[in-house]
């Protein structure tokens, strides 16, 4: 009976790392250089295929990382975080396309950690194509977070596993009010 238990573990954790290694990845081939982010369709398959349908559906052309936020430019904020913020941005789309369901962290399991790939929202239930990447560790963004009066924090899905080097580089650009003066340019997305 042992050693079938012990068969059983161990056939679910190979499975795990299997379903973890196949993840689907995004290339952002942005004009200050290259961002690879893994998409979580595991555990937050609503938010992960919605922004993949953009993707593939090239609802994503011309779009730019218009938003950076750093400590030094938040001075109205009580919680403060670091974030780069990228999307349509004014394109008229933006307003016509359907929101999702809001999934938070508490339900995926997944944290705002440096490197998290999540999405921007006003109300739960208003994210569609605008989303953000942690700088550094951001539980603040979380479930039960204080970053927004609601409490739900913002829906993470995603993962830089390569380019942070450029998402730094991108955070640093100068802004006025948190606005990129020069946004910088997303030439490509495409899934891997």
């Amino acid at each position: 009976m042992r050693k079938a238990i012990i068969f059983f573990i161990t056939v679910v954790l190979l499975a795990c790392q299997v379903a973890a290694q196949n993840l689907p990845r995004v290339k952002m081939q942005t004009s200050l250089g290259e961002i690879i982010v893994e998409i979580d369709t595991i555990n937050a398959p609503v938010t992960a295929k919605n922004f993949l349908k953009h993707v593939k559906s090239n609802t994503y052309e011309n779009a730019c990382f218009y938003r950076v936020v750093r400590m030094d430019n938040q001075p109205n904020n009580d919680v403060k975080i670091e974030v780069i913020q990228g999307g349509m941005y004014t394109e008229p789309r933006f307003e016509t396309i359907k929101p999702i369901a809001h999934e938070t962290t508490e339900t995926t399991g997944l944290k705002h950690l440096d490197g998290t790939l999540s999405m921007a929202r006003m109300e739960p239930g208003t994210a569609s194509t605008e989303f953000f990447i942690c700088v550094g560790n951001q539980p603040e963004l979380d479930f039960g977070g204080k970053r927004n009066p609601d409490g739900q924090g913002f829906a993470a899905f995603g993962q830089v596993i390569s380019g942070m080097d450029v998402v730094r580089k991108i955070q640093q650009q100068k802004d006025e009010q948190q606005t990129l003066v020069e946004k910088v340019n997303i030439k490509q997305m495409q899934v891997q």
